[in-house]
């Protein structure tokens, strides 16, 4: 989706460490779904530092393994009752909500999603970042920016692991 449309998923550049690299590195990549199925089975990585420049690495997830694809995501953050409140209220008030580009970004051995939500008002120009989700493709989180969503994320992901976080773990020094 980007706005209100569904459109073709292009790709897009990250910096991002990838899998069994010791460095960042920037990349073009794009996630690969089966046709006539919404779960994502691969992702290509196009590297653009020297001197690895053009080559390109196609990541594979085991045939197994359930990864959700960008649809399926989503059609999460649609069905989260927060969100969806969220979004009708804003839609409501004369502003026009836009969905930004929904990004899957690899960390480690896992997936990332991350979207975007603007908001331009009835009379202005320039949409205004308003929230950003996040998913882990088992749970879905909306924040004031990034870093508060990401938090709400794992906070949810370690109460539901049992790890507890003290105010002093929490503390960076």
């Amino acid at each position: 989706l980007y706005g209100e449309d569904e459109i073709k998923m292009e790709p897009y550049y990250i910096i991002t460490k990838l899998p069994g690299h010791e460095k960042e590195e920037f990349i073009l990549m794009t996630p690969f779904t089966p046709s006539m199925k919404s779960n994502m089975i691969a992702w290509l990585a196009a590297k653009n530092d020297q001197p690895e420049y053009g080559n390109l690495i196609v990541y594979k997830f085991p045939k197994e393994k359930l990864i959700y694809g960008p649809m399926q995501i989503e059609a999460r953050i649609d069905q989260d009752s927060e969100i969806s409140q969220q979004l009708t209220l804003w839609g409501q008030k004369g502003s026009t909500v836009i969905r930004g580009n929904l990004l899957v970004i690899p960390i480690e051995e896992s997936i990332l999603y991350v979207e975007p939500l603007y908001l331009r008002a009835e009379k202005g120009e320039i949409p205004e970042l308003k929230r950003v989700i996040v998913s882990n493709g088992s749970d879905v989180m909306i924040g004031k920016d990034l870093g508060d969503a990401l938090g709400k994320l794992f906070a949810r992901t370690f109460r539901e692991k049992g790890i507890v976080i003290t105010d002093e773990e929490k503390t960076l020094k």
